[in-house]
Formats: C-alpha cells, sequence, structure tokens
C-alpha cells in the first residue's frame, strides 16, 4: 500500500494509486449547505487535500477525466449535478510571505493573486469571449477584469481559498517588531488584505463569483474583516462534517489489518492501540458521537510499517513541532500556564461556558486572556479538543492525545527546568529508573531541584497533585514510553504508568507504575530540617508515613493487575511513593507479576 504523507495533490493520489480515504459522500452536503463555506481544522488536519479534491470535481476542464478520477469514489457512482460545471481558482495564502514592511507585503500580495489570474486565464483560454486586463501593479483589478470575462460565459466561479488566516498567525507566533501594525493596516479599515474579502464578497454578488470554500486553522481574520467578509457559513462546528478531514477508529483498524496480512514483525491489535494513544481523540463537535486520529500523523505512521515494517522512531512527526509555538505563546500569557496545568492535571479538566469563535489580531495580543479565551485559541488550533458537555451545559475540554500530552509537558518542563541545569543528571536518572527500577538518582534530583521550582509557582495545587507534576514532567518520554497519567483502570485511575511501547520491548526498559500520596511537615510533627536530616529509611518507618506507604501500595497492587491484564506485560515494576512536606520523597518497590 503506498500512503500520501505529505501529498495534497488529489489528482497525483488517484493516479499514483495511493491510499485515500474516500469523503467524496459529503459533496452534496455540502452544496446543500450554502454558497459561501468556512470549514476549520488544525495545522495538518487534511484541509488542503480536501480543497484539492473539490477542486478536481468541480473544474469543467477536467470533465474528460472524471470518470478515471472518481470512478471509483462514492461520488462518481452518484454525481451532484454540479461536477465539473465552474471554473476555479486556488488561493493559497500560505504562499504570501508575512513578514518585511507593508509595502513588501502588499507588493508580494499583488504579485501572488496576479501569478494565479495569469495561470487561471491559461487555463481557461478557449472559454473567453471577453478581453481580460491583468494590472501587474493591481491584482484587485485583475480579478475585477477576469470576473467580468466570467461572467460573460454560461460557466461561474468556484473560489477555493487555503490557509485564509495564515498571516494572522504568523503575526501572533512571531516575535518581530511591529508585526501588529503591519497586521492592522492589512486587514482593518481599507487594508489590502480586507479588500481583497471584499471584492470576493462583491464578485458573490451576480459577478461571477457563485461558490467560495474557505480552510484555515482559527477564526481571528474573520473578525478582523467585520463587514469585509460577513456572507460565509461556519461549517466547523457541525457534526455531520467532524469526520470530514481525520480518520475514524473502524476505517484505521481496517487499513491495519490489510498491512498486517502483507506480513511484517508487528501486531494490527498492538498497533490500533499505539495509534489509539498517541493520534487519536480529536472531536470538531459538541454532538459528535466519534473521536478522530489525525490524518497526518496517522499517515507518518502507516508509511512507517508499509515501508520499513515497523513503528517509526518518534511519534511525534516533526512537522507538526511548530505546534509547540503555540503551546510557548499560551504559557507565557497571564493565567497562561495554570490553563497547561489544569488541562495536563487530568481529563475533562478545562471546562468553558462555550467556544470563543470571534475575536481578532488586537484581542490575542493585548486584550485581558481570561481562560475561555485562552482554551478556545489552544482548541482551535488542536492542542485542546471537546470532550462533550457538563450537566450545566458547559463544554469540557481536554488534550486528545498522547502526542499533544508530550507537547504540554515538554512546555512546562523547559519552563521549570531548564536543560542546563539537568542536561546530564536527568537522562542519568530516567534510565536508572527505566532499566534498573532504581529511583533514588531521579528521587534525588526531584527534592534538590525541582521541588523548590514547582513549590513558587502561584497555583492551587493540591500537594499530591505537585509530586505527580513533578514525576510526570521529568519521566515523559514517547520514544520508549507511553506516558498516561490519570489512567483509567477499571478500578480507579493510575496517577503515573509508563507503558513500553510494543515495538520497544525488544529492549531493556520496564514497565512502571507511580502512586503518589502526600504528607505535610505539620502533619509528621516534624521540620524541614528534621526530615532532611533522617535517612529514608527511618522516615519510612514512622507511622502516618508507613500507612500512607499502606495505602500507595494497596492501589499500585490493584492497578497494576488491571494494567497487566490490559497490555499483557509479563511483570511491571511499581512504586508506592510518599513526599513528605517539599523536602524529600520516600517509596517501597514492588513488583506485579
Amino acid at each position: 500500500m503506498q500512503f500520501p504523507y505529505g501529498l495534497s495533490d488529489f489528482g497525483k493520489l488517484i493516479r499514483g494509486g495511493y491510499w485515500y480515504l474516500d469523503r467524496t459522500d459529503r459533496l452534496a452536503i455540502l452544496e446543500a449547505m450554502g454558497d459561501q463555506l468556512i470549514f476549520l481544522r488544525p495545522r495538518r488536519f487534511g484541509k488542503s487535500l480536501l480543497l484539492s479534491m473539490l477542486e478536481h470535481y468541480y473544474d469543467l476542464n477536467r470533465a474528460d477525466r472524471f470518470d478515471a478520477l472518481f470512478g471509483s469514489l462514492a461520488v462518481g457512482r452518484n454525481p451532484t449535478p454540479l461536477r465539473n460545471q465552474y471554473f476555479v481558482l486556488k488561493w493559497d495564502f500560505s504562499l504570501i510571505p508575512a513578514y518585511g514592511e507593508i509595502a513588501d507585503i502588499e507588493a508580494a500580495l499583488h504579485r501572488y493573486l496576479n501569478g494565479c489570474l495569469t495561470q487561471f486565464v491559461a487555463d481557461y483560454q478557449d472559454h473567453w469571449t471577453r478581453e481580460i486586463q491583468l494590472h501587474p501593479g493591481d491584482a484587485l483589478a485583475s480579478f475585477q477584469s477576469v470576473l467580468g470575462a466570467v461572467h460573460a460565459t454560461p460557466h461561474r466561479l468556484y473560489l477555493l481559498i487555503d490557509e485564509y488566516d495564515n498571516f494572522a498567525n504568523e503575526v501572533m507566533m512571531a516575535d518581530r517588531p511591529g508585526s501588529q501594525d503591519r497586521y492592522q493596516t492589512l486587514l482593518q479599515g481599507e487594508g489590502l488584505f480586507k479588500s481583497v474579502f471584499k471584492a470576493v464578497k462583491a464578485g458573490a454578488g451576480g459577478l461571477g463569483v457563485d461558490r467560495v470554500f474557505i480552510t484555515g486553522v482559527s477564526p481571528i481574520v474573520l473578525s478582523d474583516m467585520t463587514s469585509g467578509y460577513n456572507v460565509g457559513e461556519d461549517i466547523y462546528l457541525l457534526p455531520q462534517f467532524n469526520d470530514l478531514c481525520g480518520f475514524t477508529e473502524s476505517e484505521v483498524s481496517a487499513v491495519l489489518r490489510q498491512l498486517a496480512g502483507e506480513g511484517g514483525d508487528w501486531s494490527a491489535d498492538d498497533a490500533l492501540a499505539t495509534m489509539r494513544t498517541f493520534y487519536n481523540g480529536y472531536r470538531f463537535s459538541e454532538d459528535a458521537t466519534e473521536s478522530l486520529y489525525n490524518p497526518t500523523l496517522s499517515l507518518y505512521f502507516l508509511k512507517a510499517l508499509a515501508h520499513q515494517g515497523r513503528y517509526p522512531r518518534r511519534m511525534l512527526d516533526e512537522n507538526l513541532a511548530m505546534d509547540r509555538n503555540k503551546l510557548i505563546y499560551i504559557a507565557q500569557l497571564s493565567g497562561g500556564e495554570e490553563l497547561l496545568v489544569e488541562a495536563l492535571s487530568g481529563e475533562d479538566q478545562v471546562l468553558v461556558p462555550e467556544l470563543v469563535q470571534r475575536f481578532g489580531v488586537a484581542d490575542v495580543l493585548a486584550a485581558v486572556k481570561d481562560e475561555p479565551f485562552m482554551a478556545s485559541l489552544l482548541y482551535f488550533f488542536g492542542i485542546l479538543t471537546l470532550a462533550g458537555l457538563t450537566s450545566f451545559d458547559e463544554c469540557r475540554l481536554r488534550i486528545p492525545n498522547l502526542v499533544a500530552r508530550g507537547l504540554y509537558v515538554e512546555r512546562l518542563r523547559e519552563r521549570w527546568l531548564p536543560l542546563t541545569e539537568s542536561a546530564r543528571e536527568l537522562p542519568e536518572a530516567t534510565r536508572a529508573l527505566g532499566q534498573r527500577g532504581d529511583l533514588v538518582p531521579l528521587a534525588e534530583l526531584i527534592e534538590q531541584r525541582y521541588f523548590r521550582v514547582l513549590s513558587n509557582r502561584d497555583y492551587r495545587w493540591t500537594n499530591e497533585l505537585l509530586v505527580k507534576f513533578a514525576f510526570l514532567t521529568l519521566l515523559f518520554d514517547d520514544r520508549l514510553y507511553m506516558a498516561v497519567s490519570e489512567l483509567e483502570t477499571g478500578r480507579g485511575y493510575v496517577d503515573l504508568a509508563l507503558i513500553v511501547r510494543p515495538d520497544k520491548r525488544r529492549f531493556q526498559v520496564l514497565d512502571l507504575l507511580l502512586e503518589f500520596k502526600y504528607l505535610s511537615l505539620k502533619e509528621l510533627n516534624l521540620t524541614g530540617e528534621q526530615v532532611r536530616e533522617r535517612s529514608r529509611e527511618a522516615l519510612a518507618e514512622l507511622a502516618p508515613v508507613a500507612k500512607k506507604l499502606d495505602e500507595a501500595e494497596a492501589q499500585a497492587r490493584a492497578y497494576g493487575a488491571a494494567l497487566k491484564e490490559r497490555y499483557g506485560f509479563a511483570e511491571l515494576h511499581a512504586f508506592a511513593v510518599v513526599a513528605l512536606g517539599l523536602e524529600r520523597v520516600v517509596w517501597r518497590t514492588l513488583k506485579v507479576g
């Protein structure tokens, strides 16, 4: 099987015999939804391929290739009356540079749009009955001339706009002086970007533009454009389009079983469980009944299986590494780091009355950022996702999967324990635990450095949660593990489980489970100095400590048995861990097997 990883050209995909997940059955529904549609999804979620499919389906120049392109797909068996009826013009705003002076950006925009229009005129040259004037320095005048020629034919224009908000995203994430001023100049008032969308709106008023389909990541530009383009219909939260981009579990499972039939030293069931943990979990509608797999990450994984016969070494495709910048941006806002902690502390912890759907760049860069605002931004970026509604009609938001969780952990670890302070100690400590079950080096690192940092954070920690975060952020390593916090076992929630990836079991790596408890110095009736002076063995024998260790051990054994049954490993190394204030850590080691 050939997987179209990184391929967004529908024609090349079909001609090359690549695997394609058919969504053409939605074309009739899309047509019925309206003439000007806006569809938002996170980066690398298949939006460009969707636009390419629309382009090939509606393009009147490709009518003679309809059977070759769509004959084997759902719409080929039941085409809509609009197939191959349009001139198709496509703009990709990610190709327009978002830096430089205003004059430079405007000139680049004119050049890009004129280039698209020049190619458009050439592609449909046999249809023109009216002369078209292209103006090198004025793409809007060129567009008006093209629309006049379109209007003189029996056909109309279908305009596709990809990454319409790319410039806004670049402005938000970039730390360049004057970025916000340049953005406002281009998109507000009578700015050029706003004028482009005003021209599209005017063209749809009987001047040749019949349909428009716009994709992007967030609704930021829609807010800033206001009257520039206020005729688009938002379809990105509707349940019938939840899986317009993205794969369902049944679809992923079917592909894995077909691949497994072609041979390979891996199990389809294990591969599905791994993909579910790392890539599943996205929901884009409050009423969606099924979660989705990230399509780019799934294709990255499937291509590795097909070509190399094994899982990819790293579960995060580095093409998605830019999502780190989104978390860096949120973390530095007032209350942003607290939101990341809240999201990471357990499932469905982030609650907002509703998603904030209209906000401009000025709001993002300058306004007060409350939690609904920041959480909504993370939703559109794909780093939080919908998880249903509460009994009070609030939106539950959660981190969708382990890849996204890894981005959170990485960001918080960088803020709390700079690599310069732990470049040598942390790898040695995690190796000691992961290979030999030796918790001492990691405990000493946490006691001597990490507790000091975390205790100064302005959070409403439960102290047990603080201990869990110390271990979670230091031990998270998707290269070897499926590291899961608050994993449901049927008997409760495991504090932290580090389950070896199925493809890594040939290495000397231990499955780990940690259960955490906390005792304050007041409960111990000891000072911090007294706790620091005593040995771990002596501290573990104190009655309050022994009691907490017994509680943690009982939970660890119960959860460990459930995990062993679920994952089928031979032996689990478990730890009952008790933190004594923010001074020391004591534990018992036990094996479940």
